[in-house]
């Protein structure tokens, strides 16, 4: 997977959301709120070509959870994520 081109994390009002920029790319439907952790791990994977194994690796190393835990939430973190249109397979 990879994150699609044109999609940023920003900070808005003490909210993470990602966001398209450009002109090309307005369309307000395409803001999504995330959580501490989803953030992070967008922070992580952008620019990078991930596997959900990736993700659950990233969250085992900062947060205190195990393995099957972490990859079942970045499976379901991944689909989202795809789902929105803001990473493609």
């Amino acid at each position: 997977m990879k994150a699609k081109t044109g999609f940023h994390l920003r900070n808005i009002c003490g909210e993470n959301v990602v966001m398209a920029e450009g002109i090309e790319n307005i369309d307000f439907s395409k803001i999504i709120s995330m959580n501490e952790s989803s953030a992070f791990l967008w922070q992580n994977i952008t620019g990078k070509d991930f596997t959900a194994d990736d993700m659950a690796r990233l969250l085992c190393d900062e947060y205190e959870v195990d393995m099957a835990t972490a990859l079942a939430d970045a499976k379901t973190v991944a689909q989202q994520w795809i789902e929105a249109g803001i990473v493609e397979e």
